[in-house]
């Protein structure tokens, strides 16, 4: 046993039964609420009939993922307060869901779209910009899925420290068997596995998080004392690089980063939405009523993020725990580290599960979504496919993404996974015309809105290199005269009015909306749902 760490074959044991268990409900959701899992909507949306407290569940799940646990206490820790963006961020992101999400439900619903460029193409009257929306949201998500895995590592490595192993190999072997696992239940089970094994380690984090937050703050201390504790070691957190200046530990940002604070708020909300798998959740709603309860209580899980985030600033109090975070010179193993040094041996292998699942779940929603898309709006349109085929090719390209994104974290080191998925919020704003605004007007001409996505992910891509001396990302904020703004809005109001000139210039020469799709189809459900209340 490591000294300070409460890991042992115990830990081991808790860890591997929870493990079996939740194997189990991912298998087991192929007979949950049985549906033909031959058909595209019946694998991927679990057939629509997720009601409001499974809605609320499965978003939760998808949202709040082991990446949430590893990298924003780690930003808090080495940054300070402007990460705390990701609070204020998910609050606005569910006002914009609760705009939108309903009215993409309701004419998805009655079209019998499965993706958002299924909405799209029969939006606009345009394929082009269908397999534009699709391919984005494919190369904006396989970071996110990869993500997942740099928090899934941080645990492993936390956990085979305190059995005093230290290998690479055997970190990599045992993500390699659980993608194994993960890859052959979404393949049966679909959406049902994911929204099954997504209650169970919903469960389990929050058991995790109130837990471990209530027996730091009775047993080491509250927030002023590891505020006080923070200045003992500002030099020793930036001599190993894991904080890049000696304010880090500032509880408010300074005049400086107020607008980085905001923008990055503002901008992160933009993107959370668009990404395939939050859409994906949502039009697995029963209704357009479930999905809204669903999403009314999803600020709960904000709470959350709140205490997921103080962890950075608890860990003062934990000198063991600390301790360990500067002898692996990453913040990445924060959590692990201030649970394994102030919890018992058993419940450190529950909680390092909660975290381990908390990748895996997304990861699995997420392939899905990108499948989805791949299968049905790019290969599609270019392949002639009957809806079993469809389904079929779904299925694997779903096992096909998990791996690539697998290989993606073995190959590339895990700080630039983290800054290409910054990127890749970046990237999927620039859909926000075509998916969001849409949904409210009827006026935005098909090819000014293709330019407009053109423009905004060529700006956004380019600044995000210059801002980074086109070598490794390090950032993605744009230093203006009233300080450094998150590079997403620049490139989305460039999208935004390239689209509406655009617009406007085809309006005038004589262009007029054809869609077929009327506001009917937006507000009104035809025919009724079917399904059974939760």
């Amino acid at each position: 046993m490591a000294t300070g760490l409460n890991i042992d074959w115990v830990t081991v044991a808790v860890f591997l039964v929870l493990f079996a268990i939740f194997a189990f409900l991912g298998f087991y959701g192929s007979k949950w609420r049985k549906g033909d899992l031959s058909k595209l909507d019946e694998w991927a949306l679990g057939g629509r009939r997720l009601g409001w407290l499974l809605t609320w569940f499965l978003l939760g799940a998808d949202l709040f993922t082991a990446y949430t646990f590893i990298a924003v206490p780690s930003a808090f820790l080495a940054n300070g307060s402007i990460y705390f963006f990701a609070v204020p961020y998910v609050a606005w992101g569910f006002g914009l869901a609760m705009l939108t999400m309903p009215r993409l439900w309701t004419v998805a619903k009655n079209k019998g779209y499965v993706t958002a460029a299924d909405y799209v193409k029969d939006r606009f009257n345009s394929r082009e910009l269908a397999i534009a929306v699709a391919i984005t949201g494919a190369v904006a998500e396989l970071p996110y899925i990869a993500l997942q895995i740099v928090g899934m590592e941080a645990v492993l490595a936390v956990l085979l420290l305190g059995l005093g192993v230290s290998s690479k190999t055997v970190t990599e072997i045992a993500l390699i068997l659980a993608f194994i696992v993960l890859a052959a239940f979404t393949f049966t089970s679909g959406l049902r596995g994911a929204a099954l094994s997504g209650i169970y380690k919903d469960i389990l984090v929050w058991i995790t998080v109130i837990t471990t937050i209530a027996v730091v703050l009775v047993h080491y201390g509250n927030f002023s004392l590891a505020l006080a504790n923070a200045h003992e070691y500002k030099n020793e957190l930036v001599a190993t690089g894991i904080a890049k200046s000696k304010p880090f530990y500032s509880h408010l940002p300074t005049d400086k980063l107020y607008l980085a604070y905001w923008s990055l708020a503002l901008g992160s909300t933009f993107a959370l939405y668009l990404y395939p798998h939050a859409i994906n959740g949502s039009l697995s709603a029963q209704d357009r009523e479930k999905l809204k309860i669903g999403t009314a209580l999803l600020p709960i899980y904000g709470i959350g993020l709140v205490l997921i985030a103080l962890f950075g600033l608890l860990i003062y109090n934990v000198p063991s725990a600390i301790n360990l975070v500067l002898k692996a010179k990453t913040g990445a193993v924060t959590v692990p580290a201030l649970i394994a040094a102030t919890t018992p041996d058993w419940f450190v292998g529950l909680a390092f599960l909660a975290i381990f699942i908390g990748g895996l779940v997304p990861a699995a929603i997420m392939s899905i979504g990108v499948a989805n898309l791949f299968a049905r709006n790019v290969i599609g349109e270019f392949v002639k496919l009957s809806p079993t085929s469809e389904a079929r090719l779904a299925k694997f390209l779903s096992m096909l993404f998990k791996f690539i994104a697998l290989a993606f974290v073995f190959i590339v080191p895990s700080t630039y996974a983290i800054q290409l998925q910054l990127l890749g919020g970046i990237i999927i704003t620039q859909t926000l015309p075509a998916v969001f605004l849409s949904l409210f007007t009827n006026k935005l001409e098909k090819n000014s809105t293709l330019a407009g996505w053109a423009i905004g992910i060529i700006t956004g891509v380019y600044l995000t290199l210059y801002v980074n001396h086109f070598g490794p990302l390090t950032t993605s904020l744009f230093g203006t005269p009233l300080g450094p703004i998150y590079i997403n809005l620049i490139a989305l109001s460039i999208n935004l009015a390239v689209t509406g000139v655009g617009s406007a210039i085809a309006y005038l020469a004589g262009w007029r909306p054809y869609t077929t799709i009327t506001e009917k189809d937006l507000e009104e459900i035809r025919p009724p749902t079917i399904g059974k209340e939760e």
